[in-house]
């Protein structure tokens, strides 16, 4: 099939091919297929991000958790455990060979499941519990990226509660019922500390707790359908963290429920059987656009983005393609 775009174009190596074929996952009703995701998240990285976000984020190719959890033909015998683990690890050691993760804060994982398309975000993977920081260090006009309005950031904002769900009920969930009953008048109000954190009886003073944000090692599930359980995934991509930070750092730690939580936070949903991975993208891109700072604060992403941005991302995507494509074809010439 002929290539429309080599994106990003030479001489940068590692080009990914977009042909005519693939575009025509962009139709309405079609699924999108793994180059489109692999195209826009490079896109995304490489020319959308601002700088400093992009810096302390890494993305995987749709391959990668592919790879990582496929089933070997020829395996005659089960194993479990660190073992396999260590197997699976091995499929993809080289993927992180000029990058060290745990130096990064973001690391996003797309998951393809029987065609539905999911994300998986890795954040703050050296830490080993919640840290509080100075909010100077990251000036919130800073970390808004400049592709919204004033306007358009400041009401996304206040839409923006942040409430994590946990992905299995547990002690946690009767924490966050104990204390939403505490905070009355503010019904949306879900807690969200843990003993690493602050203590929620002994709230610090307004002003003060402005100046703090809290870092936490956890993954977030973003899922635009939450067709079945995602523990799965979450164990697997644990299980890679603790033998990747064998092999990177040459000491063992364990990466385990207790030191890197699993939230599904809420967020917007696909209304029909084959948006899932448009959702991934906006996913990704809202991520960026509209970050989380503070993972201690409550959070609901339900109103991260309005539908229509997802009625018209198709089109935007396959306009974007082929803009970049007059542009290779005209510097080719």
């Amino acid at each position: 099939a002929q290539k429309l775009i080599v994106y990003p174009p030479p001489p940068t190596k590692g080009g990914l091919g977009v042909t005519k074929e693939d575009l025509e996952c962009l139709e309405h009703g079609e699924f999108l297929n793994d180059v489109i995701i692999d195209f826009y998240l490079k896109y995304l990285l490489l020319e959308k991000i601002p700088k400093h976000l992009a810096e302390r984020s890494h993305i995987f190719s749709s391959f990668f958790y592919k790879c990582l959890t496929r089933k070997e033909k020829n395996s005659t015998e089960e194993i479990s455990g660190l073992l396999a683990a260590q197997k699976r690890h091995q499929r993809v050691k080289t993927w992180t060979r000029h990058v060290d993760i745990f130096k990064k804060d973001y690391i996003f994982v797309p998951v393809n499941e029987e065609s539905h398309w999911y994300l998986a975000v890795i954040c703050f993977p050296s830490l080993e519990k919640a840290v509080f920081e100075d909010r100077q260090n990251e000036p919130f006009s800073v970390v808004q990226s400049s592709f919204q309005s004033e306007d358009m950031r400041n009401s996304a904002r206040k839409d923006t509660v942040i409430v994590f769900h946990d992905t299995s009920s547990t002690d946690e969930e009767k924490l966050n019922k104990d204390s939403s009953k505490k905070s009355e008048g503010n019904k949306q109000h879900t807690s969200l500390f843990s003993e690493n954190c602050e203590n929620p009886k002994n709230p610090v003073e307004k002003n003060s707790r402005k100046m703090k944000v809290c870092k936490r090692p956890c993954i977030l599930m973003l899922d635009s359908l939450r067709a079945g359980s995602v523990q799965n995934t979450v164990q697997m991509l644990r299980e890679y963290l603790q033998v990747e930070w064998h092999v990177k750092k040459g000491m063992p730690r364990e990466f385990s429920r207790s030191n890197m939580r699993d939230f599904c936070p809420k967020v917007p949903k696909q209304d029909n059987s084959s948006d899932c991975g448009i959702y991934l993208l906006q996913y990704v891109e809202s991520f960026f656009q509209n970050p989380i700072i503070d993972f201690e604060q409550p959070i609901s992403l339900e109103r991260w983005f309005p539908r229509h941005i997802i009625r018209t991302k198709r089109e935007e995507i396959r306009d974007l393609i082929l803009r970049l494509h007059v542009r290779q074809q005209r510097s080719s010439t």
